[in-house]
């Protein structure tokens, strides 16, 4: 990679690149006299922009470098334009194994005459480098040139040279920060940075120095995601050069989620059986954990359990209520949970109810109806939204018993009552409440209860029979068929 440029430029390795808009030239000003003003003496390779539009691009391509220990490249750069004006900017570029060319490491624009510059680049075999030297023409007239490339066996003496720097793995969402240790001192002027290929620059986060030959530089590449995806490399610029790490490559995994629910096995009315259903997800692997999240679709509870296994009952929960199942699966690494899956509603059953209502009492007595009442209950009696509620009651009728049920819609009520109309007076009425739902029933204590008397009916007109005497009349008759009470006279 040394070169002098006294010698034909292919005998150093180096070539013109064919995806530039011209070529730099090599003088020798000893053979061929200078032909212009603020031409350098001596041999190098020249850049000349007189008469070039501006943003026009020249390539030398130093050879490709396989080292094993820590080297620095040196080398001496020329930019002169009569006007004063800058002729354009000198960049350089480190090429990595033939990938990408990235972006420069080094430039500068600046007119003077020869200065020196160095490489401190930690690209070490297996892995290979190139150097590309470019010139960006500014439109002005004017001169850049480079000379005496050397690549020197031992640390460069004005700039830092960076240890290995180790790829980084974050989940989507966090921090991804790079430890960039370097061999070397380093002051407030100098700019570190961490380098991207197609991927963001970021800027230092911190700077740690630790004796005037190490220091470590953090940078964090925050909320990563996807697109932050790629290699990074360390840089410092110094006012005698540029130190160069290797690549590192940032690698950002998305936390996984599930693509389907979870699929529902059995149901209880306090349990659900459910498989988890997790074995095709969205996102990245491997799985370190399983946890299951349920909530009421109606309000606001809800609760997270691990899971260690591809099934799962889900305990305590309330009768007849519906729940929204998900799945969270989690990855290594900090913030490696992914979003809950789709969600599985379902519904638990009805359960028995808990007991039959309570103080069944009368409200009022009429010869004919009877109004009873009850303590109201709740869900956490019913253990049901589906229930209704029968009142039952039976007397005897014509020598029968008649046996009747009849539903309350007055369930809803802080004072629920109910009356039993069509009764016949005087009458015992045996009364209980009935609470219904698809898994049971329970029953209330059973109240007896005697209608009030009413007017009897008439005598039966064929039952009247009389007999006639000197100084009375006897009668006699049937009582009548319904007497509705205990008859206390007869008036004739």
């Amino acid at each position: 990679g040394c070169c002098t440029f006294d010698e034909p430029l292919s005998s150093c390795g180096y070539s013109q690149s064919d995806d530039d808009d011209l070529n730099w030239d090599q003088v020798n000003v000893q053979m061929k006299p200078a032909s212009g003003q603020g031409m350098p003496s001596g041999s190098f390779m020249l850049v000349n922009t007189s008469g070039r539009f501006s943003g026009q691009k020249a390539h030398l391509l130093m050879p490709h470098l396989k080292e094993n220990d820590t080297h620095c490249i040196d080398f001496h750069y020329y930019v002169s334009s009569k006007s004063g004006a800058s002729p354009g900017t000198l960049n350089v570029y480190v090429k990595v194994n033939d990938g990408p060319i990235g972006n420069p490491v080094w430039n500068t624009s600046v007119t003077a005459t020869w200065n020196r510059a160095e490489l401190a680049i930690s690209t070490f075999w297996p892995n290979f480098y190139q150097v590309v030297f470019e010139v960006v023409t500014s439109g002005h007239s004017g001169y850049v040139a480079i000379d005496e490339v050397k690549v020197l066996g031992h640390p460069c003496t004005k700039t830092p040279h960076f240890l290995r720097l180790q790829s980084v793995e974050v989940n989507a969402g966090q921090f991804a920060t790079f430890q960039c240790t370097a061999n070397g001192g380093t002051d407030s002027s100098d700019r570190l940075w961490l380098q991207g290929i197609y991927v963001r620059d970021a800027p230092l986060k911190d700077i740690k120095v630790f004796n005037a030959r190490r220091f470590v530089a953090l940078f964090s590449v925050v909320n990563a995601t996807k697109r932050d995806a790629g290699n990074y490399r360390c840089m410092i610029r110094t006012e005698g050069g540029v130190g160069v790490s290797n690549y590192a490559e940032l690698i950002v995994k998305e936390p996984p989620v599930p693509i389907a629910p979870p699929q529902l096995s059995s149901v209880g009315a306090t349990y659900l059986w459910i498989q988890l259903n997790a074995n095709s997800i969205n996102g990245d692997g491997p799985i370190i954990q399983r946890e299951v999240e349920y909530r009421t679709s109606s309000g606001s509870w809800y609760d997270i359990q691990p899971v260690d296994s591809t099934s799962y009952k889900i305990g305590h929960l309330d009768p007849d209520t519906e729940y929204e199942i998900s799945v969270l699966l989690t990855r290594p690494g900090e913030g490696g949970t992914g979003s809950p899956g789709p969600a599985l509603k379902t519904r638990t059953k009805c359960a028995d109810p808990m007991r039959g209502p309570r103080r069944l009492e009368v409200v009022e007595i009429k010869s004919r109806q009877i109004t009873i009442c009850w303590e109201p209950f709740g869900y956490n009696v019913t253990r049901c939204h589906r229930y209704n509620l029968t009142v039952h009651y039976r007397y005897q009728a014509g020598g029968q018993e008649q046996v009747r049920e009849e539903v309350s819609w007055d369930t809803e009520s802080s004072h629920p009552q109910h009356t039993i109309t069509n009764l016949s007076p005087y009458t015992n009425v045996s009364i209980k409440l009935v609470l219904m739902n698809p898994e049971g029933r329970k029953e209330s204590q059973e109240l007896v209860v005697q209608t009030d008397e009413d007017v009897p009916s008439a005598v039966p007109l064929e039952s009247i029979q009389g007999s006639t005497f000197e100084e009375k009349i006897f009668l006699q008759w049937r009582e009548p068929a319904q007497t509705y009470g205990v008859i206390t006279l007869y008036e004739v």
